[in-house]
């Protein structure tokens, strides 16, 4: 059997998520354990001793002894990973974690720590695929399904945390935080009608920050913008430190003409949650026009870094390189961006001047001539229409 110890953590549902950190114990080592000196389980059963007492850095001298006898034990590789994590020392604990899965790569507990660890730091794209092994490993694994819903809720992928939680109604029955995520990711999707299902759901417990979020978002999403205001400021008057609440906030405020008071918000939002796409995406492309090029830079490269296929984010990052001089950088970035959106113009055009940059000059005419098309088309279009 096993002992746990419980990690909390702030989440997208504004809301405390159990999640649990699984203490491998002495009597559950894992496969291939068979001749472990019996110095070696002593100091095992001492190291999770000290761990669930409190005393971390007894605990890790301990599972240190233990591998300095039998390296590749996965139970102290997997304990010392989660008390590394007790530290915040992420990096060490996910190298922990991963040398434990290649002395026992089907040990579903220490992977759906590896995945804890990765999305308690914030990488949530690393997270999503140790979480999927984990749920066709377990599917009846709750927590990792709602961690895998809001790893998909960070990084945009609205479509895949309906697909995953819409069928499993049943295994979440009156779950708040079920309701909540898949809610959001529905009034995401312009789906109001059954986003709103959620949001009854939602309020149907209580007045909430969260609930006045969700009602915030719907109300954004019909471009009610004033009525979204006022519902998104009675949410961070419930809770200032409610995820995402203060980057919808900012995204209100701005396009009801207050920038400053946009810029603030999104600020406070990366206070409490450093990682936001939309603050970063939306300081970021701030900064870049204040040609405040070095922070523009910075919030520009996490944004991608949460969301590594959103084009807009690629494209603000390769035109902050272009103007920075980074041409070879701004290539590649502006060229991926092309394939998968050839109809932007703006694209090209940065193109074409990269290409000047660089003598490539049958390159930059291409793009030149692409430009013009594109342009004659619109005008085509905008003609027909006034007609």
């Amino acid at each position: 059997m096993s002992v746990t110890a419980t990690w909390r953590t702030s989440t997208h549902m504004g809301r405390l998520l159990p999640l649990v950190l699984v203490i491998l114990s002495v009597a559950a080592q894992a496969r291939g354990q068979a001749g472990v000196p019996p110095d070696a389980d002593r100091l095992m059963a001492r190291g999770i001793e000290l761990h669930q007492a409190g005393d971390i850095l007894g605990a890790i001298d301990a599972y240190k002894a233990v591998l300095a006898m039998a390296p590749a034990r996965a139970d102290a590789l997997s304990n010392l990973g989660a008390a590394y994590v007790r530290l915040g020392q992420y990096d060490e604990a996910i190298k922990q974690y991963e040398a434990a899965l290649q002395s026992d790569a089907l040990n579903n507990a220490v992977r759906l720590n590896l995945a804890l660890a990765y999305y308690k730091s914030a990488r949530p794209n690393d997270a999503i695929p140790q979480l999927k092994r984990v749920i066709s490993s377990d599917p009846e694994a709750r927590n990792a399904y709602l961690i895998l819903a809001d790893c998909y809720l960070q990084t945009g992928q609205e479509k895949e945390l309906v697909s995953l939680l819409k069928p499993r109604e049943q295994m979440f029955a009156g779950d708040l935080s079920f309701a909540y995520l898949l809610g959001t990711a529905l009034l995401r999707q312009d789906d109001v009608v059954g986003g709103q299902e959620y949001v009854s759901r939602v309020f149907g417990a209580g007045e909430s920050a969260e609930a006045h979020l969700l009602l915030g978002i719907a109300q954004f999403g019909q471009h009610d913008y004033r009525a979204a205001k006022t519902e998104l400021e009675t949410a961070l008057k419930l809770n200032p430190k409610l995820p995402t609440a203060n980057a919808i906030y900012g995204r209100t405020l701005m396009l009801l003409g207050e920038p400053d008071a946009s810029e603030r918000a999104y600020r406070r939002e990366l206070e409490f949650n450093p990682n936001d796409f939309e603050a970063n995406l939306q300081l970021g492309n701030l900064r870049k026009s204040a040609q405040r090029f070095a922070e523009a830079g910075t919030y520009l490269e996490r944004a991608t870094m949460v969301r590594p296929n959103d084009l807009a984010a690629r494209r603000l990052l390769g035109s902050l390189r272009l103007q920075t001089g980074n041409t070879e950088e701004a290539l590649a970035i502006l060229e991926s961006v092309a394939k998968e959106a050839p109809d932007a113009v703006e694209v090209h055009v940065q193109l074409a001047t990269a290409y000047n940059r660089l003598k490539r000059k049958d390159d930059a005419d291409r793009e030149r001539a692409i430009v013009d098309k594109l342009n004659a088309e619109a005008a085509a279009k905008q003609k027909g229409g006034s007609l």
